[in-house]
């Protein structure tokens, strides 16, 4: 993760789906927003897409850093391998990202 540039200028130019245009505008996260969590949000891949998520490790870490990064606190983004967002949302439990979905079998 970097902290080192102004948090005040971010890009808008963002490959943006239609489905995570439709829920950012539900969910009231802007693009600034999502632009933040991509530069300085920490990375973790699970069930075939990437997340990039700041929490509050990563609000602490740039706030040392003269960054505030505390409006995307909780957010997640979530981000296809073309690099495309497919979907961002809030929250704050991050042990809800699995790696994969756990299947109990059942044999009769």
């Amino acid at each position: 993760m970097q902290c080192s540039a102004d948090s005040s200028k971010f890009s808008t130019d963002l490959p943006l789906t239609d489905h995570a245009q439709m829920r950012m505008g539900q969910r009231g996260i802007s693009e600034r927003v999502v632009a933040m969590v991509l530069r300085y949000g920490r990375t973790m891949h699970a069930r075939g897409v990437g997340y990039r998520v700041i929490g509050h490790k990563e609000v602490v870490r740039c706030a040392e850093r003269g960054i505030d990064v505390s409006e995307a606190d909780g957010v997640h983004v979530l981000v296809a391998h073309d690099g495309s967002v497919v979907t961002a949302y809030r929250n704050h439990e991050l042990r809800k990202i699995r790696p994969s979905k756990r299947r109990h079998r059942v044999y009769h």
